[in-house]
């Protein structure tokens, strides 16, 4: 039997499924469940003004983006070609700035979205996206260009946080994979705690942290570190897998 698409609006599953038209899949990736008016609103704001260069581009985003989200303080810069999903689940802080091409995407069903605090940079060509959990960045936290953020339950940073680029950090991930007669893909996701930073910490370039892990406050990780287990605070770790070297 079909499974109904209202069950799965915001679930990236639902967009493979036979059932449901281009039209119901398009607005259950972009939007989710929101009115026809948003709708028609959130794609006339996106197309006229999303790719506009330079100063202008940043006055009129700034201004015509605001009314898309859950709620937006003052101050907050839209870079261009940014990609939203589900903007009406995504707070902003004041003083946020989303450099070019960035992903903010807050699908899912009953999950809390994103959240982004005060005075907030997410680098160029990075992305924030739930699949069902929730992001939360403090603030004054800094994103390094072409991270990748992904949250099947929770996925938390902290304040005066900062990633180099390339980081990839995911919070759910793991599919159960006991069952040989269904494919793995079919099989429930298995969440180990998600993923928490706490405030004061530099993560260097190309480190992956893995779900189930804490960082505590003032640590460093190494660049290119795998971080599967969780840190201490004011600890300085690298490595495959990261391990403390010493503390600050």
């Amino acid at each position: 039997m079909k499974k109904p698409a209202a069950k799965f609006l915001g679930d990236q599953k639902f967009l493979l499924e036979e059932n449901g038209g281009a039209l119901a899949k398009y607005r259950a990736l972009t939007i989710g469940e929101a009115s026809i008016f948003y709708f028609l609103k959130f794609e006339i704001i996106t197309t006229l003004f999303s790719a506009i260069p330079g100063g202008l581009g940043f006055f009129l985003r700034g201004i015509f983006y605001r009314g898309l989200f859950k709620s937006c303080g003052r101050g907050v810069v839209f870079g261009r070609n940014m990609t939203l999903r589900h903007p009406k689940k995504v707070s902003l802080g004041r003083g946020v700035v989303f450099d070019d091409n960035t992903v903010v995407d807050a699908k899912g069903i009953g999950n809390d979205g994103v959240r982004i605090g005060d005075h907030v940079l997410v680098g160029r060509n990075s992305i924030l996206s739930c699949k069902g959990g929730s992001i939360s960045l403090g603030d004054f936290t800094n994103i390094g260009p072409n991270n990748t953020l992904i949250s099947e339950t929770t996925l938390e940073i902290g304040d005066h946080v900062f990633t180099a680029g390339h980081c990839y950090l995911i919070a759910g991930g793991n599919h159960s994979y006991d069952r040989k007669d269904i494919p793995i893909w079919s099989q429930p996701s298995v969440s180990r705690g998600g993923v928490r930073l706490e405030d004061d910490i530099w993560i260097g370039a190309s480190v992956t942290v893995l779900d189930g892990v804490q960082i505590g406050r003032g640590s460093i990780i190494g660049a290119g570190s795998l971080v599967n287990r969780s840190i201490p605070a004011y600890a300085i770790a690298h490595g495959v897998p990261a391990r403390v070297r010493r503390k600050r």
